[in-house]
Parts: structure tokens; C-alpha cells; sequence
């Protein structure tokens, strides 16, 4: 009888502190405008694509934790300007780390939480160069690496299945500076800002 009380399985789950998942989603991506005084000005982003996570969770109290996480991201580069557009096959990896505020106690069913934190992004270019790219007079994509500083936000739930098992649901948001050696603005072109990642992911975790 006192292993299936909801005393007993309560008292397990705090007892987990740790928790080691993954997921998938999509990533959806703001874009920045280049602009060139000659060539006119060309809308630059990173293409819809599929995602893929998996972390590590510290539950080192009742209401914050700490998560070392990986992200998978792929979506192609883009221009789209002038009446052309271009496209470049590309991916990208982010380890970052965040702190977990719950709204609810660890060995409760459903905790809803709010992220942030930080870490790095790399991008890389993997299409093929070719000799004559549309837009190339304002901007070029190109098949190389761009390492930048990511800030990671975001909210979702777990729900526990079982004493060892949660579903884990929630959307990030990953905000890097442009990156300008994928997306390399031409002689007298200008582009600032930031792009952001928007990401649902939905996955699982087992606790411990």
C-alpha cells in the first residue's frame, strides 16, 4: 500500500534532483534588412526548420533549477530583395546554460517554468557556392562557420508521467547578433541587429 500512495510517490519525486531529456520542434526567424545606396536592399534570415534539444537538468531547489542544454537547428540561409531570392543550405549548433523559475513545487504533477541565460551559437553555411549568387551585389551567402553569443529566454511545463517519467513542453526564444560571416554584406552594404529564433519544442525527460 505505501508504494503506490501519493505520499510515497510525492517524497520519490523530490528526491529527484536531476533530469535528462530531449525534444524536437521548429525554429521560426526574424529578419534584418542590408542595405546598399547602388544595389537597393534585401531582406536576410534563416529559413523555417527543424530543431533538435537534449539537457541535462540540476533541481537544485524547490523552485529554481539549472540546465546545461545542446540545440540542433537547421534552416536554410536567405535573401529576398528586389524582385530576387537566394538560398543557402545551413545549420546550426547552441550550448547554452539557463535557470528555471517553477510556479510550482517539484513533486507537483504540472510545473510551469520561465528560462533564460546564455551561451554560444555556431552557424554554419553547408550549400553549395556557385559562381554567380542572386542579391550577391547587396550580400553572399557563404559556406563557412560564424561563432556569436546567444541569450536564451523562454516558458513551458513539465507534466509528470510517472514517478521517472515528465513530458516537457515550452518555446525559446534564442537572440544572436547578425551573423556576418554566413550572411557577408557586399562592398557598401550596411546591416545591424539581431536575429531571433523562436522555437517550440515539445520532448521527454527521465528523472533521477
Amino acid at each position: 500500500m505505501l508504494m503506490t500512495s501519493p505520499l510515497f510517490l510525492g517524497s520519490l519525486a523530490f528526491g529527484q534532483k536531476w533530469e535528462f531529456g530531449g525534444g524536437a520542434g521548429a525554429g521560426f526567424y526574424t529578419s534584418q534588412t542590408i542595405a546598399n545606396a547602388a544595389a537597393g536592399s534585401a531582406n536576410a534570415k534563416i529559413g523555417t526548420g527543424l530543431s533538435g534539444s537534449a539537457w541535462l537538468t540540476n533541481h537544485s531547489s524547490d523552485r529554481w533549477s539549472g540546465e546545461m542544454r545542446y540545440d540542433y537547428a537547421r534552416g536554410p540561409l536567405q535573401l529576398d530583395g528586389n524582385g530576387s531570392k537566394a538560398s543557402f543550405g545551413a545549420q546550426a549548433h547552441t550550448i547554452h546554460y539557463d535557470m528555471h523559475l517553477h510556479f510550482a513545487p517539484r513533486e507537483a504533477t504540472v510545473r510551469p517554468f520561465v528560462a533564460f541565460g546564455g551561451g554560444v551559437r555556431l552557424f554554419q553555411g553547408t550549400g553549395q557556392e556557385v559562381a554567380a549568387q542572386p542579391l550577391s551585389r547587396i550580400a553572399l551567402l557563404t559556406k563557412t562557420n560564424d561563432l556569436r553569443p546567444v541569450i536564451s529566454v523562454g516558458a513551458g511545463f513539465s507534466a509528470r508521467i510517472n514517478e521517472r517519467w515528465a513530458l516537457r513542453a515550452g518555446v525559446w526564444d534564442y537572440m544572436t547578433p547578425f551573423p556576418k560571416k554566413v550572411i557577408v554584406p557586399n562592398a557598401g552594404s550596411s546591416v545591424s541587429g539581431w536575429l531571433h529564433g523562436i522555437t517550440p519544442m515539445i520532448g521527454l525527460s527521465y528523472l533521477f
